[in-house]
């Protein structure tokens, strides 16, 4: 199980890098969009399967935005900038992530192993304990939700209803400015 995680991290980070040096900005963009892919594949193999639906769905609709975007434009190529310095100092601040990646790595604690064993006071027994008498609801993940952190859940709706609205206009703005040149010509 370890291995695979590893392999889909290592993935990712692949994929993350084609999308940052490629020149051509569709494929940074199909890049991107499996980057996020893997990390959906990962939280299913951590056990955050609703982790994994949103991140999915997220992915679904930003790679749709973005590969609308970006076919159909004149879009030239980014020259390659070859530089030692940069080069180094990029590879450098690689590998202080990583060491510093493997060391809070070796910190975590067993896999599998439940926060309420390792913290007594920890949030999620206070919720599985009081939950019930506390909200009415059966389930305690739509009482977290909706009562216990019910301003934190509408703040992220809030946020992303704003991005989709802000996308929505943005598209919509340039299909105006389209129309309006086709109906000039």
């Amino acid at each position: 199980m370890i291995e695979i995680l590893a392999a889909l991290i290592v993935l990712s980070i692949i994929a993350a890098v084609i999308a940052v040096a490629t020149p051509n900005i569709l494929h940074a963009v199909i890049s991107l969009g499996a980057v996020g892919f893997l990390l959906a594949i990962a939280f299913l193999f951590l056990g955050a399967p609703d982790v994994a639906i949103v991140q999915i769905g997220v992915e679904i609709i930003s790679l749709v935005i973005l590969v609308r975007a970006t076919i159909g434009r004149k879009v030239e190529a980014t020259p390659p900038r070859a530089g030692v310095i940069g080069t180094v100092v990029g590879v450098t601040l690689v590998g202080v992530m990583a060491l510093f990646g493997v060391r809070v790595f070796n910190h975590f604690p067993a896999f599998g192993s439940s926060v309420m064993e390792r913290f007594a006071d920890a949030p999620s027994a206070a919720y599985l304990n009081t939950g019930l008498a506390e909200t009415g609801a059966p389930n305690i993940v739509t009482a977290v939700l909706l009562d216990f952190r019910a301003f934190d859940t509408l703040g992220e709706a809030t946020v992303l209803f704003c991005a989709v609205l802000g996308v929505v206009t943005v598209l919509r703005r340039k299909a105006k400015v389209d129309a309006d040149k086709e109906d000039q010509s």
